[in-house]
Order: C-alpha cells, then sequence, then structure tokens
C-alpha cells in the first residue's frame, strides 16, 4: 500500500506522535564549517557519532580535527530504539536474469521510466538519509549495473560526508568489463549472487546463460583487492541444497564470504516450505564434514551468523530470515526504482517519497514523512506462514 502527498497532514501528525516517542531534542550544531539545527533522539553522546570531521576550536585557541561526537537522528529511529543507518536504494527493476526465487514465471510489469526516480531525486533522497546518520548505502535493483549512469550515480555518493560505505548487490554478469570503474567511482564492498556451481542448473535456476561470467567476475574481484567478497546463495531443497559443501570449499583458498540465504516468500515465486532448507539444517550438514566448524565475529547488525572452517582464508555465513529473524537488531530502510519507502522487506507498507519530492516537498516535510514510516515499523515480520499469504512486490520489484 503506497501512501502519496495527499495524506501529508496526516503523516506529520503521525511523525509527530513518533517523535515524542523518541524523546527527540533540538541540538545546534557547530563544529567548524558545520552549523545547524537538527532532531536528535535521546541517547547519551558516546552510543552514536555523526562521521563529520571539521576543525572545532578548543580553549586556549588551539585548533584540532576530530569527529564531531552526536545524538542518531529520532527520524531514522523507531518506537523499538532501532537506528537505521544503512539505506538499500534499487536503482532499477530491470534484469538480465530470470531467476526462480526472484522473478515470477510470466514475468513483471515495469513502471514506466517517467515513474521511476530519477538520479537527481535518487541523489537528493541519499544525502537527506547520510545527513541523518545514514553511513552506508547499499545498491540493488533488479540488476543495478545495467542503470547507464550507474557509475555517476556511485561518484554522487562517494562526496557525500559521513558515508563510508557503498556496496553493490550484482548477478554479476557484466561485473568483469565494469568493476575497474566501479572501484575507481567508490564500491568498497561486493555482493554477487550465485545459487550453483554447475553451469547446466545455473541455467535452469535464472532462465539464461551466463555461469562462466558470474564466475570471472568473482575472480576479478578478488584480483581487484576486494576482501571479502561476499556471494549470496539461495538454498532451495531439491534444487542446490546439494552444493553447501562444494560452496564452503571456496571458501579454503579465496577471500569469500559465502552466505547461504533461506528461501522467503515473495509474489510470483511459487513459495512453498517444504522447498526451504532452515538454517539449522545446513549447519548441520555442513558440521558432518566439518565438525570443527566455529562462529566468526560480527556486530550486532549484521544480517548473517557467520561461521569459518579453521585454516580457511575466507568464511561463510547464514542468512535466517525464516527460521531465526534478526527483527530486534535491524538497521536497514529501503527505498525502491519507483520511489517508495520500505521500512520492512517483508511488510506491504510503503510510501512514495517521489510523490512527495514532485509535488514540492520540503527537506522537513520529507523527514517527518520518513519518521512517521519508521515510527510506524513493527517489532518484527509476521512469520514466514503469514508472509507467504501477504500481498507483496515480487522481489525483483523490491530491491534484492
Amino acid at each position: 500500500m503506497a501512501l502519496n502527498c495527499s495524506t501529508f497532514s496526516r503523516l506529520i501528525l503521525g511523525a509527530q506522535a513518533a517523535a515524542e516517542a523518541c524523546t527527540k531534542r533540538a541540538v545546534l550544531q557547530t563544529c567548524g564549517r558545520y552549523r545547524a539545527c537538527r532532531w536528535y533522539s535521546g541517547v547519551t553522546h558516546e552510543e552514536n557519532r555523526l562521521e563529520q570531521v571539521g576543525e572545532l576550536v578548543v580553549p586556549g585557541s588551539h585548533r584540532r580535527v576530530l569527529k564531531d561526537v552526536l545524538p542518531f537522528s529520532a527520524f531514522l529511529t523507531d518506537s523499538f530504539e532501532r537506528r537505521h543507518n544503512y539505506l538499500r536504494i534499487s536503482l532499477t527493476e530491470k534484469c538480465n536474469l530470470r531467476c526462480q526465487y526472484c522473478m515470477p514465471q510470466e514475468g513483471v510489469t515495469l513502471t514506466p521510466r517517467s515513474h521511476l526516480l530519477t538520479a537527481e531525486e535518487l541523489l537528493m533522497l541519499a544525502r537527506l538519509f547520510v545527513r541523518e546518520g545514514v553511513n552506508k548505502i547499499r545498491l540493488t535493483g533488479g540488476e543495478p549495473l545495467i542503470r547507464p549512469d550507474v557509475l555517476h550515480i556511485i561518484a554522487e555518493l562517494r562526496k557525500l560526508e559521513g558515508l563510508k560505505t557503498i556496496a553493490v548487490t550484482t548477478n554479476g554478469m557484466n561485473l568483469t568489463r565494469l568493476l575497474p570503474s566501479l572501484k575507481k567511482a567508490g564500491v568498497n564492498l561486493l555482493n554477487i549472487s550465485l545459487d550453483t556451481l554447475v553451469p547446466a542448473k545455473f541455467e535452469f535456476i535464472t532462465r539464461r546463460k551466463g555461469f562462466h561470467k558470474v564466475m570471472e567476475g568473482i575472480e576479478k574481484a578478488i584480483e581487484m583487492g576486494y576482501n571479502p567478497v561476499k556471494v549470496n546463495c539461495v538454498v532451495m531443497r531439491g534444487l542446490n541444497e546439494d552444493e553447501l559443501i562444494d560452496f564452503v570449499s571456496l571458501t579454503e583458498r579465496k577471500p569469500l564470504d559465502v552466505r547461504f540465504i533461506e528461501y522467503m516468500p515473495f509474489d510470483g515465486n511459487r513459495w512453498n516450505f517444504k522447498m526451504m532448507v532452515s538454517y539449522q539444517e545446513m549447519l548441520d550438514c555442513l558440521k558432518q564434514k566439518w565438525p570443527n566448524l566455529e562462529p566468526a565475529p560480527g556486530e550486532e547488525t549484521d544480517t548473517a551468523k557467520a561461521f569459518r572452517v579453521p585454516g580457511f582464508r575466507g568464511q561463510l555465513g547464514f542468512i535466517t530470515s525464516m527460521s531465526e529473524h534478526f527483527c530486534g537488531s535491524c538497521n536497514r530502510l529501503r527505498i525502491t526504482a519507483d520511489g517508495n519507502l520500505k521500512v520492512c522487506l517483508f511488510g506491504n507498507s510503503e510510501v512514495s517519497l517521489r510523490d512527495c519530492l514532485r509535488s514540492g516537498a520540503t527537506e522537513e516535510e520529507l523527514l517527518h514523512i520518513i519518521g512517521a514510516a519508521v515510527g510506524r515499523k513493527k517489532k518484527q515480520h509476521a512469520g514466514m506462514f503469514n508472509i507467504s499469504q501477504m500481498k507483496n512486490r515480487p522481489m525483483i520489484l523490491i530491491g534484492g
């Protein structure tokens, strides 16, 4: 359900209520060349850091460069005190593959080009989110690398002060050709989708040829110094669960982080519980081969449960969205290619930031709309069986 700017008044009222719940307060910032009045949630200075560096005048007229320590924006803090510093932006609905779990067999109706976010609109929203505390942006699709202006968008994102990480999730088909330019533009993290190591099976899953192009892209990323190179593998019973050991074996000599993803329900992917291989089942299978498999360190907001085989160069992980959700530590928001804000991957509530932009909303009004949406974010998703019955976009129209 998308909301447009005809609902401004109601949303702003909702945002004000959400803001009260977050106990936000105004802070006048003065740090070298930075000076602004912004709203923040009521947390300690030590808990959050704004990654801007500027000159600060200290007693005795000494000047020194340091990080400005500030509380986190209330607009990006939900009612459960989850702070959303990670934004996923879908650049396109188009893709040069047709993966079964992502693209419905009958295809999808693409949004008219005029209804998609322009580069200028996308960058305006990115600047707004980064200013409020987002320090990681991931570009997704569809397939983001088929968007003609992708390098321009990345180069402009790299100019945003406070943005530490620009990541790209790609199917790898165009990666070998584009990777030198991507790295020069500022991409510092890569996720490459690969669900099988068998060429014929690759063609069956993706409904296209291209296995060797993807493998070349992975090798090129390693060659160019990306470490780790993340490989995303959606595990489906009867299709590729027999390849778990082969995937983990790749991490012995290569700096790969292979992430096994539980099969998730989206519109048109014909999800079936019997096809889902749970995290625990996958882990048990791998421990039969490597009994000394051990947990690997990670961040609180990581989506994957990380493990490593002692002595192996890389590692592996499990994204357990269905069997053991990680909603409590979720720090992610999504903007679809047509400009809708989704606060939960599995939720069907959306807010059209595109419509707000095009009807002349000010930055302050946009922030209230965003804050209201974030404030309505639920504690956790509805569970895999309920999700499978809910109306939601196909994965390709969300941003994989």
